[in-house]
């Protein structure tokens, strides 16, 4: 029986090293593809604010702040407007 029970425990570290194995495989690959994902969007969001967000002269980290301001400041002047088309939505 005491046989049995080390051949048991043998196949399981093999087991669970196989599964670590692959989990360290799927986590590192999900995260080579976020980071590639975010890295790429970053890109895009850079070239778009430089391109359209930026005034004469302005860093690229002014104009997206100026943006976030102005779109805050938007939302905040419309909250509670609630016209009739807006109340009649789930008619």
């Amino acid at each position: 029986m005491n046989k049995l029970l080390a051949a048991e425990k043998k196949i399981e570290r093999g087991v669970v090293a196989g599964y670590k194995a692959i989990e360290n495989g799927v986590v590192g690959g999900y995260k080579k593809i976020e980071n590639g994902a975010v890295n790429g969007y970053k890109k895009i969001e850079g070239r778009f604010v430089e391109a359209f967000l930026t005034e004469d002269g302005e860093a690229e980290d002014g104009a997206a702040k100026n943006n976030a301001a102005e779109n805050g400041a938007t939302e905040e002047s419309t909250e509670g407007n609630n016209s009739e088309d807006d109340a009649n939505v789930c008619d």
